[in-house]
C-alpha cells in the first residue's frame, strides 16, 4: 500500500514584512579609483552614473555586514528573531565553500536553529532568494524567512582593469518574508542563458592554486558591452512578463527597483518599459555602486528610509547577472 503524503499547511499568501540594510563606513570617491586607471571621473560617471562607493574594512566581514542588515530587517518586521524559520543568503565572495555563511549568521542574529543555506545566482540572487522563501512560507515549511543579499566585491575588484575597476561595491540587504492574507510577492520571471555565462565570470578558478604557487587573486570580469545589450534588451521583456504574470499594468506601479548595475542601464528600461514619471526609479547606483546580490534591497531600504517609497507600495523588481540569470517579481513593499 502506497502511503499518502500529507500536504504542507503554509500560509495562504507570503510579503515582504521588514527591510534593512548596511553598508561600509568607508566611502570611495572616483578620485581613488583613477589613481590606477587611465579614466576620469566624467567619463565613470557618464558610462555608469557611479560617483562613489562603499568598501569594506577588515571587519565588515560578509557575516558581520549580514547580521547588521537582519537585524535591523527583523526590528522592521516586529518579529523575534527565534520566530525566524530559515535563513537563505545569496552571495558570490563568501569564500568558504563550507560551511554556507547563512549557518554562522544564523546564529549571530539568534534565530535558534533554523534551516540555513547558501545560494550562488550573481545579481539575481536576491530574486531567487526570495522566490525561495515565498515557497517556504506557503508549503508551511518556515513561517518566517531571512533573505540576505550580501557581497564584499571589493575583494574581486581588479583595479587596474579599466572597465570594471570603478563598477563594484560592499553592502548587505535583507527582507523578512512571512504570512500574508493577500499575495505581497507575485509569481517570479527567472531563468538563464548559460551559453552567455563568459559575457560575466571570475577570472580563475579557486584550484588553481593547487597548481600555481605565484598567481594574482582571482577577480571579477565582464564583456560590458554585450552584457549592456544583453540587459536594456533582454531584460525589459522579463520585466513586462513579470508585470503580466501579476497583473499589473506599468501605470499600476508605484516603484520600479532593478538590480544596480549601471545608471544607464537603469534609464533605457524605463525607456522600454514605458513606466510613468510617477513611478519612483531606485538609482542608488550612484552612490552604492554595484553591490550584485545586494543592490536591490539596499536600494529598496533606501528608498522607503528617505521616503521616497512608501509602505503598501507596489514595486517591480529585476536583478541580473552573472550566468547569464535573471529573476523579476512583482512585490508590496513593507
Amino acid at each position: 500500500m502506497t502511503a499518502k503524503i500529507r500536504p504542507g499547511k503554509g500560509a495562504p499568501h507570503a510579503r515582504i514584512l521588514g527591510v534593512g540594510g548596511y553598508r561600509p563606513t568607508r566611502v570611495v570617491p572616483n578620485e581613488e579609483i583613477l589613481k590606477r586607471i587611465d579614466s576620469s571621473d566624467e567619463w565613470i560617471r557618464s558610462r555608469s552614473g557611479i560617483a562613489t562607493r562603499h568598501w569594506a574594512g577588515p571587519e565588515e566581514t560578509v557575516a558581520a555586514m549580514s547580521v547588521e542588515a537582519a537585524g535591523k530587517a527583523i526590528a522592521a518586521a516586529g518579529i523575534a528573531p527565534e520566530q525566524i524559520g530559515a535563513v537563505v543568503v545569496s552571495t558570490v565572495s563568501h569564500f568558504k565553500q563550507t560551511p554556507a555563511v547563512a549557518t554562522e549568521i544564523a546564529h549571530k542574529v539568534g534565530a535558534g536553529k533554523p534551516a540555513a543555506f547558501d545560494i550562488s545566482a550573481g545579481c539575481a540572487g536576491f530574486g531567487y532568494g526570495l522566490t525561495l522563501a515565498k515557497g517556504l512560507v506557503t508549503d508551511g515549511s518556515a513561517e518566517y524567512v531571512l533573505v540576505i543579499g550580501v557581497e564584499r566585491l571589493s575583494d574581486l575588484t581588479d583595479l587596474d582593469d579599466r572597465s570594471t575597476a570603478f563598477l563594484f561595491g560592499d553592502g548587505a540587504g535583507a527582507v523578512v518574508v512571512g504570512p500574508a492574507e493577500e499575495p505581497g510577492i507575485g509569481p517570479t520571471v527567472w531563468g538563464s542563458e548559460g551559453d552567455k555565462a563568459e559575457h560575466i565570470k571570475q577570472t580563475l578558478p579557486w584550484d588553481v592554486y593547487r597548481e600555481e604557487t605565484e598567481v594574482r587573486f582571482p577577480a571579477i570580469t565582464q564583456e560590458g558591452q554585450a552584457v549592456f545589450r544583453w540587459a536594456v534588451f533582454e531584460m525589459a521583456k522579463v520585466a513586462q512578463q513579470a508585470l503580466d504574470a501579476a497583473g499589473v499594468a506599468p501605470e499600476d506601479l508605484d516603484v520600479f527597483v532593478p538590480h544596480q548595475a549601471n545608471m544607464r542601464i537603469i534609464d533605457s528600461m524605463v525607456k522600454t518599459l514605458k513606466l510613468p514619471e510617477s513611478v519612483v526609479v531606485a538609482r542608488d547606483v550612484e552612490t552604492t555602486g554595484n553591490t550584485s546580490a545586494a543592490s536591490i534591497p539596499l536600494a529598496m531600504e533606501r528608498l522607503l528610509a528617505t521616503g521616497a517609497a512608501k509602505s503598501g507600495d507596489t514595486a517591480l523588481i529585476i536583478g541580473f547577472g552573472a550566468g547569464l540569470a535573471y529573476a523579476a517579481t512583482v512585490v508590496t513593499l513593507p
